[in-house]
């Protein structure tokens, strides 16, 4: 019998304890398994809370459902559509430019390279490979500021950047568990591994953790 990897244990059994609780809009989304949605929702969601993330979320895909339909409307339109956002002027310009990409260069469709997301304006690595994984099953790992907060706490990795903390976590993690670590590690560090005070009298993988950083707990 093939021994288990540690990390794949703890990552069961935080998500054994979530429950379902605490998902993010953004992976809800990925039911659909539509690239789109995805892409656009995550652009939206960068310095946003969730609520106010599904909230414009759901608004615009009233209207806008693929592409083209971002071209239909005026910057000042889509900036109507997406507040109260954070940054929602940008974002509608960046919405308004992938709109254009799309359409006059990949046929209205999200290409699955990371190296030409990338060349999106407003796309990092964070969006990539949420949209490569949620959006296309492609195995990435998606490091937002959960991730790599609850990654070194936990002491998985001792790391200063996303960049960094994600390809620490490809060394660790098997492949076929990148693309829900996000999920679950969001969900987990905004329910009980928060970033002041964390509730580490309920977590149940307390004896797993090295509390890197935590002065103070619940």
């Amino acid at each position: 019998m093939s021994k288990i990897n540690p990390y794949v244990r703890i990552l069961t059994l935080i998500e054994k304890h979530l429950e379902n609780k605490g998902v993010s809009y953004v992976a809800k989304a990925s039911y659909k398994r539509d690239p789109f949605k995805i892409l656009v929702s995550c652009i939206l969601s960068l310095r946003t809370k969730d609520k106010i993330t599904e909230k414009a979320s759901k608004y615009l895909f009233r209207v806008v459902k693929k592409p083209k339909d971002l071209l239909k409307y005026s910057q000042t339109q889509l900036e109507k559509l997406i507040y109260p956002v954070g940054f929602y002027r940008n974002k509608a310009k960046i919405l308004k430019d992938i709109g254009r990409r799309l359409v006059s260069r990949y046929g209205g469709k999200v290409p699955d390279k990371e190296e030409i997301l990338l060349s999106f304006k407003g796309v990092g690595r964070k969006t990539s490979n949420l949209v490569l994984g949620l959006g296309f099953g492609i195995p990435a790992i998606c490091v937002d500021t959960h991730v790599h907060r609850v990654s070194n706490r936990l002491g998985w990795a001792r790391t200063t950047s996303p960049y960094d903390t994600e390809e620490h976590l490809k060394k660790i993690i098997p492949s076929r568990y990148w693309i829900r670590l996000n999920t679950i590690l969001v969900a987990f560090g905004q329910s009980v591994c928060t970033p002041v005070s964390p509730w580490c009298s309920q977590c149940r993988v307390g004896k797993y953790c090295k509390k890197v950083g935590v002065r103070r707990s619940r």
